[in-house]
């Protein structure tokens, strides 16, 4: 019997510009049909660090030759266009792989904003470097003006950091749930999400702020009452001792001794750290559910149980 299956692609499945992105897709939606033609049903969240980034630089770039004429670009709005233009490459992807194998889904982005606390700590220490380089004194013009936080980047110039705080709800989760249970292929959460939150009344406000993809994607799958988390990362499973000697590649953690590897840290911030966070939340949420990390390709034998890390009750 097929599962209920969100996967969350990592930037090595979408390329790092347009044209990388076009054949990166194709590759990454084989691996995906694979999992289809099994008979999982699929929801698809992925990330998007160089194409949000490259949309921000386009867009500061043109605020700065004609300011008269255009005004800065929200960070929400420039996360709303990298999940439209990933997800249009994306589904035609999917839909000409799986009309190749014979099989007859409808795949469907959804533009998906991410509910987000306005009081998590993560506002008031951003950390998440974000848009072009500058000198100090368009730096200080930004934090004067439009109260910006910036950070000197290893003596490369100064950059805006933002917020990093974790998802709290998916706001179009109900249209996700319909897509899936009609038997579409669903692409959801992309680039974590557009983070926004509550203002008065049913007012939803776009936040200066980035969620991280992995958390996004393991927030929608328990609202899916998903039966698997995949979280695709570069490596095949999960180490701890990285890059030493005495490495030791992990086929499976129970929650309390993924806890006791945190805690040791033996995961990088920003690299596997919130790939096994995530992995966790999923696993603890729900008798049953499982949480696989491991790389694009090996995505079917993970599922099969054959490879990758599995994290569970």
């Amino acid at each position: 019997m097929g599962k209920r299956i969100v996967i969350a692609l990592g930037g090595n499945a979408l390329g790092n510009n347009l044209p990388e992105q076009m054949i990166a897709v194709r590759q990454t939606a084989r691996a995906i049909v694979d999992l289809i033609e099994q008979g999982h049903e699929v929801v698809i969240a992925h990330g998007n660090g160089p194409q949000v980034g490259m949309i921000q630089n386009a867009m500061t770039e043109l605020t700065r030759s004609n300011p008269e004429k255009y005004i800065p670009c929200p960070l929400s709005v420039c996360v709303a266009m990298s999940q439209g233009y990933i997800g249009y490459d994306l589904q035609n992807a999917l839909r000409e792989e799986m009309l190749s194998r014979g099989i007859q889904k409808g795949v469907a982005t959804v533009l998906t904003q991410v509910e987000v606390d306005a009081n998590d700590p993560a506002f008031s220490k951003p950390t998440k470097p974000i848009g072009a380089f500058m000198t100090k004194e368009e730096a200080d013009v930004l934090v004067k003006e439009r109260d910006y936080s910036v950070v000197e980047d290893a003596g490369r110039g100064y950059r805006r950091v933002v917020a990093s705080p974790r998802p709290q709800s998916i706001v179009e989760i109900q249209s996700i749930q319909d897509m899936v249970d009609a038997g579409l292929v669903v692409i959801a959460c992309g680039g974590g999400g557009i983070p926004v939150f509550k203002t008065e009344g049913f007012h939803l406000k776009g936040a200066a702020a980035v969620i991280d993809k992995d958390f996004a994607a393991s927030c929608l799958a328990r609202q899916l009452d998903a039966d698997c988390l995949i979280i695709l990362t570069a490596v095949e499973k999960v180490a701890i001792h990285f890059g030493k000697p005495d490495v030791q590649w992990l086929s499976e953690l129970t929650p309390d001794v993924a806890r006791q590897y945190i805690a040791d840290g033996e995961f990088a911030p920003g690299s596997m750290l919130p790939k096994v966070q995530a992995a966790l939340e999923f696993a603890e949420s729900k008798p049953g559910r499982t949480a696989l990390i491991t790389l694009l390709e090996k995505a079917r034998e993970g599922i099969a149980g054959e490879t990758g890390t599995q994290i569970h009750l």
